[in-house]
């Protein structure tokens, strides 16, 4: 199957040198395993995004995690083959990859469904294709509510990943806070952000239940770490930390947005 790009020209801009408006070209770059990067049209979120991925070493494949916001499709969803279309040209499936994942997992399935109107993977795309024109994905898309599964995820990506001799980045997408007063935000983020940075899964995972905390995408950012101390990441750093308020101006009601590198 082919995914086509919906959210092209819209939520992200498609000219080379419009993308370039939100990468620092200037950043010193390093190997990373991981990283976290928001998810929101580009306006708010996408030069906290394109900081990240102007300090990361470009990869091979990258493994990219996202929540569900359409509700369609699997619990857990692997798009496993084919391709998907960008407006800078098709990007492959690393179908060896995708597929030692599912066999590695008790919980995760092959489907296209969760994917085809789903945005936090898409708007990653343009800033990967942007450092590597012949990069691989393996698209995968979560809705889970249960630690356990998000453990057994977790093994079955740092356990394909070991078996690979290609050079490979996890890319968790997730928004912080939601639509809240900008004080209360940053201040519901900041637990959520702690938990990020000690890389305590648990933690994150914990923490966003029982704070309440509207962070949509805390389901692959568990994964993503989980999968990461696996492959013997040892720190995460912030890279930035913004609310939507600090665009439009508006503090009544932001969404919060951070990007992290994890080594």
């Amino acid at each position: 199957m082919i995914r086509q790009a919906i959210y092209a020209g819209t939520w992200y801009p498609v000219e080379k040198k419009e993308i370039e408006r939100y990468l620092d070209l200037k950043a010193e770059k390093s190997d990373a395993i991981c990283c976290i990067c928001p998810h929101a049209g580009w306006l708010y979120s996408g030069k906290i995004a394109g900081m990240v991925y102007s300090r990361i070493a470009s990869c091979e494949s990258y493994v990219l995690i996202g929540p569900n916001h359409t509700g369609h499709g699997v619990e857990s969803s692997v798009f496993n083959s084919g391709s998907w279309q960008m407006p800078a040209g098709e990007v492959e499936i690393d179908e060896t990859l995708a597929n030692n994942i599912l066999q590695n997992s008790e919980f995760l399935q092959p489907d296209t469904k969760a994917h085809i109107n789903e945005h936090s993977l898409e708007v990653q795309l343009p800033f990967i294709q942007y450092f590597n024109p012949h990069a691989k994905i393996v698209p995968i898309i979560l809705r889970t509510g249960y630690i356990e599964v998000c453990k057994d995820i977790g093994r079955a990506i740092y356990t394909a990943i070991k078996g690979s001799a290609k050079k490979v980045l996890i890319v968790a997408s997730t928004d912080m806070t939601h639509y809240e007063p900008h004080d209360l935000a940053k201040k519901k983020d900041k637990l959520a952000i702690d938990e990020i940075l000690a890389l305590n899964a648990d933690g994150v995972f914990g923490t966003v239940q029982k704070y309440g905390i509207s962070m949509c995408g805390y389901v692959p950012v568990t994964v993503a770490i989980i999968a990461a101390r696996g492959l013997s990441a040892t720190s995460c750093k912030l890279i930035k930390y913004a609310t939507s308020g600090d665009v439009s101006g508006d503090y009544d009601a932001v969404v919060g947005y951070a990007g992290f590198i994890i080594k």
